[in-house]
């Protein structure tokens, strides 16, 4: 498996952790109003925004490597 599959794969899961943890934390300030969910909810979604724009510019740069 490549570099670039690796990435493929590897931030693909990540932003959908990122997704399935921010639901959770928005689960949890929904059932018990905890501020604190609600600030980790935010920041799971932040941080599935910030690896879709690594995968991006990733993908940008390594345009020309083979997947192989």
């Amino acid at each position: 498996m490549s570099l670039k599959a690796f990435h493929i794969v590897f931030v693909t899961v990540s932003v959908l952790l990122m997704f399935v943890v921010a639901g959770w934390n928005f689960g949890n300030y929904r059932d018990s109003g905890t501020s604190m969910d609600l600030v980790w909810g935010v920041v799971s979604l932040l941080a599935a925004a910030v690896l879709m724009i690594y995968g991006k510019l990733f993908l940008r740069k390594f345009k020309n490597v083979s997947y192989l």
